[in-house]
């Protein structure tokens, strides 16, 4: 009888070969980006539309991953948006797409802020055609933002306020606190 088991015997990896393995887990996530937004563009009429597909996409998937999120990070309820920012950005952005954006220029009223991101995964091996100067390429990572946080009774508004795809030198998401909602407790469940 053949036994198979791994270099290290249990099936462990060592940390080169886990590297390896999210390195290449990253490129094909970002190739199949890549794929969806292409495709997105022959399906529709305008970039516009693309931009509301994209941010509908991502909505979906935010209302989605936050269960996935609070059970991986065991990250209580935030007191307000300020610890709310720092989770998206320290614990979310790092957990699920490997980056650590800085939270910057909030407002007076501490209601806005920007989230800079110095590289986004979802534009490695990407340059917009000058046919889609309007296309917003990562507009997904808008709806998820907004989907997860409507989850937690928080409404924002989300949007790319800089993008290195169009030359600028940071990505750069800005996020305004829109207003806490109330839980909707079906009858009885008070």
């Amino acid at each position: 009888m053949i036994q198979h088991t791994s270099r290290l015997g249990k099936g462990y990896l060592t940390k080169k070969e886990s590297d390896a393995s999210d390195d290449l887990n990253s490129e094909l996530f970002t190739l199949t980006y890549g794929a969806l937004v292409t495709q997105l563009c022959k399906d529709y009429e305008n970039d516009e539309e693309v931009n509301k597909q994209l941010d509908k996409m991502g909505y979906n998937i935010g209302v989605r991953l936050i269960e996935d999120f609070l059970a991986r990070s065991s990250i209580g309820r935030c007191q307000d948006f300020r610890e709310t920012a720092d989770v998206i950005a320290k614990v979310a952005f790092k957990m699920y797409l490997g980056i650590t954006p800085s939270v910057t220029n909030w407002s007076p009223a501490g209601d806005e802020l920007s989230l800079i991101l110095e590289s986004n995964p979802l534009v490695d091996f990407v340059e917009l055609p000058d046919n889609h100067s309007s296309l917003v390429y990562s507009n997904l990572l808008c709806g998820v933002l907004r989907g997860a946080l409507e989850m937690v009774q928080m409404a924002v508004d989300v949007k790319f306020a800089q993008d290195t795809l169009r030359g600028d030198n940071v990505t750069e998401i800005r996020m305004k606190f829109i207003k806490r909602m109330e839980e909707n407790l079906p009858a009885g469940d008070e």
